[in-house]
C-alpha cells in the first residue's frame, strides 16, 4: 500500500474525513495541507529529501484568503505538480460535477482516480487507493462512469487550452503567436491560432470568441 500520503484539502471536517477513511492503512504517513502552494512545496522538499509522497488526495476548490498565490486550485496544483513528480498517484476528491472538467483531466493523464465527495465516498475513496496501488492505472468508480461517458469532451489538446486560457487573458492573436512561436510550437503563426479558434468555435457552436471562452469556462475546461 502506499507509505506516504498528502491530502490537499482547505476544510478540517473533510480533511479529518479522508483521515478517518484511510485508518485501515495504518501503514501510510498522512501530511495534511491547506493551500495549494504549501502542498507543492511539501512535495518539493519531500523530493530533496529522497522521501517522496506517492499519493496525492487533492480538493479541486480551494478559497484563496493568501495574497500573491500562483496556484489557486487544485487543478493548478495537480499540473505544477506533474513536472517535477510525473509518477506520482493522485486522486481528485471533490464535488466537482463538471464531467468535462474532470474527462479531460483523465484524457491528459494529470490524475489516477476521480472521487464525488457524498454518502459513500469513504468507501468509494479506499477503493480508488487499492484500485490505483495493485494496477498502477486510472480507475473510475462504477458510479461515475455513465456520467464520464456522456460528457463529450472534443479532442482538445494541450495547445488548445493554452490557447483558451490566454485568449480569456486579453491576449490578442498576435500576441499568442508570439507566445507560441517563443514555445516552438509548430502551429504558431497566426493563421494557424485563427484556423484553431474556429475549430473549436465550430465544435462548441459558439457565436464568437467572447462566447466560445464563457461556453469553456462552464465546462471547467479553463
Amino acid at each position: 500500500m502506499f507509505k506516504k500520503v498528502l491530502i490537499a484539502e482547505d476544510i478540517d471536517t473533510i480533511s479529518l474525513g479522508v483521515v478517518s477513511a484511510l485508518k485501515l492503512y495504518p501503514e501510510m504517513e498522512i501530511v495534511h495541507s491547506k493551500y495549494c502552494e504549501d502542498a507543492l512545496l511539501k512535495i518539493k522538499k519531500a523530493l530533496q529529501d529522497n522521501q517522496p509522497f506517492d499519493l496525492l488526495i487533492s480538493d479541486l476548490s480551494f478559497k484563496t484568503d493568501q495574497t500573491n498565490t500562483v496556484l489557486n486550485s487544485g487543478e493548478d496544483l495537480i499540473n505544477a505538480v506533474k513536472k517535477i513528480q510525473p509518477q506520482l498517484a493522485i486522486v481528485v476528491y471533490s464535488i466537482e460535477d463538471r464531467m468535462a472538467k474532470i474527462k479531460n483531466m483523465f484524457d491528459r493523464n494529470l490524475i489516477n482516480s476521480y472521487v464525488s465527495k457524498g454518502r459513500n465516498s469513504a468507501q468509494e475513496l479506499r477503493k480508488s487507493i487499492e484500485n490505483i496501488y495493485e494496477n498502477g492505472e486510472q480507475y473510475v468508480p462504477e458510479s461515475l462512469q455513465h456520467l464520464l461517458k456522456k460528457a463529450t469532451v472534443f479532442e482538445i489538446d494541450d495547445q488548445d487550452i493554452e490557447l483558451l486560457h490566454l485568449l480569456a487573458s486579453g491576449h490578442s492573436q498576435e500576441e499568442i503567436s508570439t507566445v507560441f512561436r517563443n514555445k516552438k510550437y509548430s502551429s504558431a503563426s497566426v493563421s494557424s491560432l485563427e484556423k484553431r479558434i474556429n475549430k473549436l468555435k465550430i465544435h462548441f457552436n459558439s457565436r464568437n470568441i467572447t462566447h466560445l471562452i464563457n461556453q469553456t469556462k462552464d465546462l471547467g475546461l479553463i
